[in-house]
């Protein structure tokens, strides 16, 4: 079932940029092993080249299938891309979304990384994680969603010098504003979590709140399409000489090459600006100048 350019693996690849992915890299003539979740999602990508695996990355038995279905095959690459948002304060976001948000963004790639490795290593392959903005820069009510984001970064700093001795690549990309699900089912999730906090914490974090999502909103309209992302995460995948990171959209090319040189107080008066015309009227449209 495998084509001469060996087999990839997507993870998240039930819509939006791990779909797109999926098929970009089989027409290119890679066998694409695509992680969805339901049996629909499946169905749904299912074509020449992709084959749909159920594989909920916080699920051992499911990440273990996985392993198993590729033992003694040489992977070409993995392409870590499953992920969720969640948007709200630090100090209003209940613990257990905490840990939900950490094992779905963080552990459950480490998890699904060690089961293949061994795959990996076999055929010298390559490791793409699909961080965000986020994992750069962190707005406010997204400390969550971003410090998922940061530590990946990290992880795969140091994945990336552990295993470059050994034959195999890690690549990180970046992605700004992208139209997906993703950010549809975010701004959802962002609702409710705002409708379910305290009157002090509404009194705090209201405006905010719908500034963020207003903002995000506006954020996920002016960016790429899954199928624009999808090439620099196929251009990742597949480069003989692929960059540590690659960014994806004018946003993220332009803001993180500025987060590592500006002050943080600077840094933070540009958010704050960026921010500011989401905020509610009543409010004046104004955002505190710094944190």
């Amino acid at each position: 079932m495998t084509t001469s350019h060996g087999i990839v693996v997507v993870t998240g690849a039930s819509t939006g940029m791990g779909a797109a992915t999926a098929r970009e890299l089989a027409r290119r003539g890679y066998h694409v092993l695509a992680g969805v979740r339901r049996e629909r999602d499946g169905d749904a990508i299912r074509a020449d080249g992709v084959e749909p695996v159920i594989l909920d990355i916080t699920a051992p038995d499911q990440v273990a299938a996985l392993a198993a279905r590729v033992e003694g095959s040489a992977v070409r690459a993995l392409v870590n891309n499953a992920g969720i948002a969640v948007n709200a304060p630090v100090e209003a976001l209940p613990l257990a979304d905490w840990r939900r948000l950490f094992e779905v963004n963080l552990f459950g790639h480490i998890a699904v990384t060690q089961a293949l490795l061994p795959a990996l290593l076999r055929s010298r392959g390559r490791i793409v994680n699909i961080s965000s903005v986020g994992g750069r820069v962190a707005m406010p009510a997204y400390g969550a969603y971003a410090g998922s984001k940061f530590a990946l970064e990290a992880v795969s700093d140091a994945l990336r010098q552990e295993l470059a001795p050994h034959g195999v690549q890690v690549v990180v990309v970046e992605p700004g504003g992208v139209r997906t699900a993703m950010n549809e089912r975010g701004a959802a999730t962002a609702a409710d979590l705002a409708a379910g906090m305290t009157g002090p914490q509404r009194q705090r974090y209201g405006d905010l709140m719908r500034a963020v999502m207003a903002h995000a909103d506006a954020f996920t309209k002016a960016g790429q399409s899954a199928e624009a992302a999808a090439k620099v995460i196929v251009k990742a995948t597949t480069a003989a000489n692929p960059r540590i990171r690659y960014t994806i959209g004018r946003d993220a090319a332009v803001f993180i090459p500025l987060s590592r040189f500006l002050p943080g107080r600077l840094l933070d008066r540009i958010v704050a600006r960026d921010l500011r015309p989401h905020f509610p009227k009543a409010a004046g449209g104004t955002v505190p100048a710094r944190a």
